[in-house]
């Protein structure tokens, strides 16, 4: 076992493990740390803590120190030369006329670096951009094409469940999500329904796949056939999974019809036969088959390399 804490150095972001060595951190309290990309100001997530040996990436670096009032101080000067940084970058770009969409500026604590992190469509040749910018600035610059969604993870915003995103807010990394998650959860696979803020498929479309998952597998499929517990036969007409509710289009004598709901328990089939195939307009399945390429695309996020 090793002695760890966890730490972030941004909003939501992923969370590190440094050894506190022979200081004594708990949780909330803001440390100094050096790291791939030099000293940094970080926060305290998780306080100490003894993490299995295979889970720690050597070798671990320790805590230089617990951050002082004076380096809180350094910390807010340095948010404060971001945004001023942001703004001269953004006008650097315009001169040099580039393509690419300015996302964020930031300073390392020692000022031993500035990080610019943008969009863009395609590769972008920024070497002149980058001298002008060292000119100005006096030293290291490092520009860095991020995707969409760490674009969105930086900038916040809102969902159409009307709360604030989630990977803005408390996702430290992203998950991978596929179309299969959406079918599961029986939702339209319209593409302009089940993609974020990002134009990717929404990651909270994990948060319950796995309860669908087990909930479904207790479930027959709609048009499977089903015997009920009151001897009658039928076709399943719908399906209310939270509920454990089955709909059927049951049989009754003088070759009658009639639709009868009952409680998944209540019914014997078969298992549940894979779901055809959601019938969808050509435009949909085309934005679909792109959604679904964009999603194998887009790969790592680009913010963590401490």
């Amino acid at each position: 076992m090793t002695r760890v804490i966890g730490v972030r150095f941004r909003t939501a972001g992923k969370i590190y493990f440094f050894a506190p060595g022979a200081l004594h951190i708990k949780k909330g309290q803001n440390v100094i740390v050096e790291t791939a990309r030099g000293v940094e100001y970080g926060h305290v997530v998780m306080g100490e803590k003894d993490v299995e040996d295979e889970k720690v990436v050597q070798p671990l670096k320790s805590v230089i120190r617990i951050a002082t009032k004076e380096d809180d101080a350094i910390e807010e000067k340095n948010r404060k030369k971001e945004k001023e940084a942001f703004k001269i970058c953004q006008k650097k770009i315009e001169k040099h006329n580039l393509e690419m969409k300015l996302i964020d500026a930031e300073y390392t604590f020692d000022n031993n670096k500035v990080l610019f992190y943008f969009t863009a469509d395609g590769r972008i040749d920024f070497r002149e951009l980058v001298k002008d910018l060292a000119s100005v600035f006096k030293t290291r610059i490092e520009l860095r094409q991020i995707g969409v969604r760490d674009e969105t993870k930086i900038l916040g915003g809102v969902g159409i469940c009307g709360r604030a995103l989630c990977c803005h807010t408390y996702l430290s990394e992203f998950i991978p999500v596929s179309i299969k998650m959406a079918k599961e959860q029986n939702l339209s696979l319209n593409p302009s329904k089940i993609s974020g803020t990002c134009g990717r498929l929404m990651c909270c479309l994990k948060n319950e796949e796995e309860n669908y998952k087990y909930l479904n597998s207790k479930l027959p499929g709609v048009g499977d056939h089903v015997t009920t517990d009151d001897g009658l036969r039928g076709e399943v007409s719908s399906v209310n999974v939270l509920r454990q509710r089955v709909k059927v289009i049951v049989h009754l004598e003088n070759d009658e019809k009639e639709v009868r709901e009952y409680r998944a328990d209540q019914l014997k089939f078969r298992p549940r036969r894979k779901r055809d195939k959601e019938k969808m307009n050509a435009k949909e399945e085309q934005e679909l088959k792109k959604l679904e390429a964009l999603e194998k695309k887009e790969g790592k996020s680009k913010l963590d390399d401490n």
